[in-house]
């Protein structure tokens, strides 16, 4: 039987310095920094780091099902 993959997505409402354009880019580093150490973790399988606007956007990839409290 395959395993079942989630899709998670997570929007950080960060806000900006000037507007709702930027998020800044010490946010950037930390989430890639935990994001990977999930990785190493087994936690995730994938992810990657984006922006919309001013929200900082969470993409994860596991195996852990919906609303999994360690991946969340």
């Amino acid at each position: 039987m395959s395993k079942k993959n989630t899709i998670s997505l997570i929007k950080c409402d960060i806000g900006s310095l000037a507007g709702y354009h930027v998020v800044p880019k010490p946010l950037f580093t930390i989430a890639e920094r935990n994001l990977k150490k999930a990785v190493e973790k087994g936690i995730i399988n994938n992810y990657f780091v984006f922006n919309a606007g001013d929200d900082l956007e969470l993409l994860m990839v596991h195996e852990k099902g919906e609303q999994n409290i360690e991946v969340h």
